[in-house]
């Protein structure tokens, strides 16, 4: 037998690359490490760790990538990753080089050099749980500390997530002020550890916090695995780094990604304060957060079409604004904070005027919308009853068939106070009053059909409601495929208008109330024909 050997070039003939994520998962520095000009009883100067890959050809070693800057902290935990290409057929070797950052140069050779550590791709990989603890050295006569590096294979998802999150009556942390929230993001392993993977900016000086949004790779916040434990912590910074736990939660990204719902209400848990406190409850809690800057959000201001809360607010709107003589609309949000102090209502005037919410015409109601938007911030928990009472009380003035009143509610689907808004619905039942309800969004509308009583009467605390006053309609049941906005907008208009004349009948009818005389018609002008 023979065999031909013929000539290949190895890096053409690679298996495909496996993404490895390397993680610079806790470093822990021994304060000989630290020269007395870097290192002060209250401050420890930033540490930035640098990552070189050796070439297999010329043994050179290459910078790949830097961690981000940790001020004041002899132990820090990275955010930043290294993705790598691991081939199991070679040897990928690795060097790690811990720095003070002495200054703003980028030249490392300018800051000062606190250790480092060699290992491969495949030694990490290869380790117990991906986690590999390795000793740091390169100062002669001084023990440097050491590094931990763990490695996980990364999916091929490419999802990215956006969101939002706030807070609400978080522990006070300092003494003279109230605290200085961030929150810190961990993925979980395997293993049961978890691994940082994104921190929030600090906001100063609050108990109610509303962070930023931000946009992470559903791969880095949970590898893909939608349902894979997310654990978010709570810290009140501090200048000197020893920033205060406030508490921690665990979610998953499934969770997070439905957005602000009242199952999206995280309670702060601290265990050393349940673990001495009977009465302890929680540290406060945090929520997702709907932004109008988040695309994700129902209530996106997107500059090429509306949201789904305007296009209904628009399609019904400007059918009702016809038999309006004044053509002004009292216009209020629910389920808020509001400027300047936080106060969560579930009232408030959409343009911000205690003493007149009236919006002139629909196209006033739509700009005090989107301008509410900018000024306050979304917030649970959703309560109608609060809406519903204060039109109510507008319509008990005004009983003798002179006025009718339509409330138009546009809602995600979200009810925290059913038992409530039924009362509220049965109270109204007997007053001039229609109420229309358009759910938006993806989520499921149980609790909204409950309240439209077209097959069962709405009842609370054994009564019923007098007559049926809720229509409700999801708009996704009306939107055209094609994306013709405007049809949608005719569709569910005439859907949910359907029953006001009825309704009002109805009410009319069990009032006595007659429908008002025919206006006498003015005699025609007489004709003069001139011949």
């Amino acid at each position: 037998m023979m065999a031909s050997i013929g000539e290949f070039d190895p890096l053409n003939t690679r298996v495909p690359a496996t993404k490895i994520e390397v993680t610079c998962h806790s470093l822990k520095l021994n304060s000989s490490s630290f020269s007395s000009s870097s290192c002060s009883l209250f401050h420890v100067r930033p540490l930035v760790v640098v990552l070189y890959l050796q070439a297999v050809g010329t043994k050179e070693w290459r910078e790949f990538g830097r961690t981000e800057v940790i001020d004041n902290t002899r132990n820090p935990d990275f955010v930043r990753k290294f993705v790598l290409d691991f081939f199991f057929e070679e040897k990928q070797n690795l060097r790690f080089d811990v720095y003070n950052v002495d200054s703003r140069s980028c030249n490392i050779s300018k800051h000062d050099f606190l250790g480092q550590t060699f290992c491969t791709l495949g030694e990490i990989i290869g380790s117990t749980g991906g986690r590999l603890e390795k000793t740091l050295s390169g100062i002669p006569g001084k023990k440097c500390g050491i590094i931990i590096l763990t490695a996980e294979e990364l999916s091929n998802c490419r999802d990215i997530a956006t969101m939002q999150l706030c807070a609400n009556k978080l522990d006070k942390k300092d003494f003279f002020g109230k605290s200085d929230p961030f929150l810190v993001f961990y993925r979980s392993n395997e293993d049961g550890t978890f691994t940082i993977c994104h921190k929030t900016e600090v906001i100063k000086n609050t108990l109610n916090p509303v962070w930023q949004p931000f946009t992470i790779p559903v791969r880095a916040l949970c590898n893909g695995d939608y349902d894979r434990t997310v654990k978010i912590d709570v810290y009140d910074w501090d200048r000197d780094g020893s920033h205060d736990f406030i508490g921690e939660f665990t979610t998953s990204y499934r969770e997070l990604s439905r957005g602000q719902n009242q199952f999206n209400v995280y309670e702060v848990l601290n265990p050393k304060k349940k673990g001495k406190k009977k009465k302890y409850i929680n540290s406060g809690t945090v929520s997702t957060a709907t932004s109008p800057l988040v695309p994700t959000s129902l209530h996106y201001m997107s500059p090429y079409q509306m949201n789904a809360y305007a296009m209904a607010l628009k399609a019904v709107g400007e059918i009702i604004q016809d038999y309006d003589s004044d053509k002004l609309f009292p216009a209020y949000g629910f389920g808020a904070k509001l400027p300047p102090d936080g106060k969560i209502s579930h009232a408030f005037p959409l343009n911000g005027d205690s003493d007149n919410p009236n919006c002139v015409a629909i196209e006033g109601v739509l700009e005090a919308y989107f301008q509410s938007l900018r000024t306050v911030q979304l917030y649970g928990p959703t309560n109608f009853a609060p809406v519903i009472n204060k039109v109510a009380n507008c319509a008990a003035e005004i009983t003798d068939g002179s006025q009718y009143f339509v409330l138009l509610m546009i809602t995600d689907g979200v009810i925290s106070d059913m038992v409530q808004t039924k009362e509220a619905v049965v109270n109204a039942s007997s007053l001039p009053l229609s109420i229309i309800i358009v759910g938006v969004g993806p989520a499921e509308f149980d609790a909204m059909e409950e309240l439209d009583g077209d097959e069962v009467r709405v009842s609370s605390r054994g009564r019923l409601a007098e007559r049926d006053i809720v229509q409700f309609v999801p708009f996704r049941d009306y939107i055209d495929r094609s994306g013709n906005q405007v049809l949608s907008m005719a569709r569910l208009a005439k859907d949910v208008l359907a029953e006001i004349p009825d309704q009002l009948l109805s009410f009319m009818k069990s009032r006595g109330v007659e429908p008002r005389p025919a206006m006498s018609t003015p005699p025609l002008p007489e004709l003069h024909r001139h011949i």
